[in-house]
């Protein structure tokens, strides 16, 4: 079938018609070398040369548009993805038809989200090695007054280039209570989701259900400048997390609130999340619960905590907790909360100057659930408090100034405090208070030209102690700009773990099209896009990535 739906796509891209095709082409492309600090491990070193790429294609006629992504993994896919990235082989393939009806209806391949996407999202994040789509079908109805909104699927996720072991049906309803009621003073919605995974029983999990299933409901609210957002959320009872593997023995049910509030208006702004979840992790198939590749997860669990820029201020980085697990640790989840104050002093203040001044500040605050565990020789039991805060995990603090200094230089100041429970986050040993300060500028030159200089310095008192950040970046010619940075681990002290993490490269923009080509040394650590993580071993090497449409 998938054969069959890509020599059609290129079929149909040759037929003069009323349609429309569109590709994108993405290729990432590392060649590691051993230096006298970093060398890959003999296996790795079996193939110092390593690539991933995606071509995307779509074609578009009247109501219908097929689509395909076409992935390569040559030789060997880039180091810490999913082992079964391998070779070249249709990622994903669909077909959809649209109407001006509200009909809207996918077969094949397709993302989803329910909600905020506590109950499911599935998306794609190369840098990540994020694509769980669901691979079946979907049907969504929009009635002509946007009264309301329903939409039912089913199928099973993509693991690599495999169809999960548990198949996936959900439903998810919204109805527009202000359309309702003919007010255009308020807007207000609800919504409900029911999620279902049902997976054969198997010897190695003699106790899992075969139906694991989430219940939702949520409340959306706008009035003038306030918002009000809430959500509800249980989990049916599921198999947890042991070590580094899947718990034979023991099921638990779980459930998710979550609630975001706000004010804005012209200048000033405010916002507040707070968030519990109690084993809420929530998987495809159940010997992927203890998986470290991004794969086999239904739902969206992202760290609500600023997501920095930064390159020092992303070492000490949360993820978040939702698992229930007894051992190596007792933990149940996670309970905390996050809020923003944005502030804009007006040009001609005391404060804010010619050009004004923008102020914002961030302040986070994450612990897990205070519970009794007990573990007995068969069985384990967990009793939480709903609302008491148990050991922290994390919290920060994020100072950020931002001021057009004149029609030629914008400059920023940054203060980030953070407070990292190694033992918990990491199930290691320690924690970290870690100050990190940066000035970043940005010059404007003749020609349209541009430079952009970024100082950093971190002091921490544990782990990897201090830190001192550097970045040149200047742009040129309209389409060229050249970079060099470089993170020096200076407080260290293991003296052979004082280095110098440093990159050069050169970038090419025209239109659709971006290639950058580089060389240097890659810290180890968690590489993060939108409170999702993946960890990126220590390497060194040239670097092209290219990425175009057409």
């Amino acid at each position: 079938m998938k054969i069959q739906l890509l020599s059609c796509l290129f079929f149909l891209t040759g037929v003069n018609i009323s349609a429309q095709f569109d590709a994108s082409l993405e290729s990432n492309n590392q060649y590691y070398v051993d230096d006298d600090k970093i060398k890959l491990s003999d296996a790795e070193s079996e193939h110092r040369f390593r690539s991933n790429s995606y071509l995307n294609m779509t074609y578009k006629w009247n109501k219908f548009t097929v689509g395909a992504q076409l992935e390569s993994y040559e030789p060997e896919a880039l180091l810490n993805y999913y082992p079964d990235f391998k070779g070249v082989n249709i990622g994903t393939y669909y077909v959809n038809f649209n109407n001006d009806k509200g009909i809207d209806i996918t077969l094949g391949h397709f993302y989803e989200q329910f909600g905020s996407g506590l109950a499911l999202r599935t998306w794609e994040d190369r840098q990540l090695g994020i694509a769980n789509s669901l691979v079946g079908g979907r049907i969504k109805y929009t009635a002509p007054d946007n009264l309301y909104s329903i939409k039912a699927l089913y199928g099973k996720q993509r693991i690599g280039f495999d169809l999960s072991d548990g198949a996936i049906a959900g439903v998810d309803a919204e109805f527009q209570l202000a359309t309702a009621f003919h007010s255009d003073k308020f807007t207000s919605n609800i919504g409900f989701s029911y999620v279902n995974k049902y997976e054969k029983h198997d010897n190695l999990y003699p106790q899992a259900p075969e139906n694991v299933s989430i219940y939702g409901t949520r409340l959306n609210n706008e009035y003038k400048d306030f918002y009000l957002n809430i959500e509800y959320l249980y989990k049916t009872k599921d198999v947890i997390r042991m070590a580094s593997e899947t718990d034979p023995a023991n099921v638990f049910d779980g459930n998710a609130l979550n609630l975001l509030f706000g004010f804005t208006k012209k200048g000033f702004g405010f916002n507040g999340n707070f968030r519990r979840l109690e084993n809420f992790s929530f998987y495809s198939q159940r010997d992927m619960v203890s998986n470290q590749y991004n794969q086999a997860f239904l739902n969206y669990l992202p760290a609500l905590t600023k997501q920095f820029d930064y390159s020092l201020a992303n070492i000490y980085v949360y993820q978040a907790q939702p698992q229930l697990t007894f051992f190596p640790q007792k933990k149940a989840g996670e309970i905390g909360s996050q809020f923003d104050i944005y502030y804009q002093f007006p040009k001609g203040s005391a404060i804010g100057g010619k050009n004004g001044l923008n102020f914002s500040l961030n302040l986070s605050n994450w612990y897990g659930l205070k519970g009794v565990y007990r573990v007995y020789e068969d069985y384990n039991t967990a009793k939480t408090s709903f609302l008491k805060l148990g050991e922290k995990y994390y919290s920060d603090i994020n100072i950020d100034l931002r001021k057009k200094v004149s029609n030629s230089w914008n400059s920023a100041l940054v203060y980030i405090y953070q407070d990292y429970n190694i033992d918990r986050i990491q199930e290691t040993s320690g924690k970290v208070y870690a100050n990190t300060l940066v000035f970043d500028n940005t010059f404007k030159m003749k020609n349209n030209n541009s430079l952009k200089v970024e100082l950093q310095h971190q002091w921490a008192n544990a782990s990897y102690k201090n830190w001192a950040a550097g970045l040149l970046e200047y742009h040129f010619m309209k389409n060229w700009s050249v970079f060099v940075n470089d993170l020096y681990n200076y407080g260290n002290d293991e003296k052979e773990e004082q280095m110098h993490y440093y990159t050069g490269g050169l970038v090419f923009r025209k239109n659709s099209t971006r290639v950058q080509a580089s060389y240097g040394r890659q810290r180890g650590g968690l590489l993060c896009v939108g409170g999702v993580c993946r960890w990126v071993p220590e390497n060194t090497g040239f670097t092209l990535n290219v990425n175009t449409t057409f």
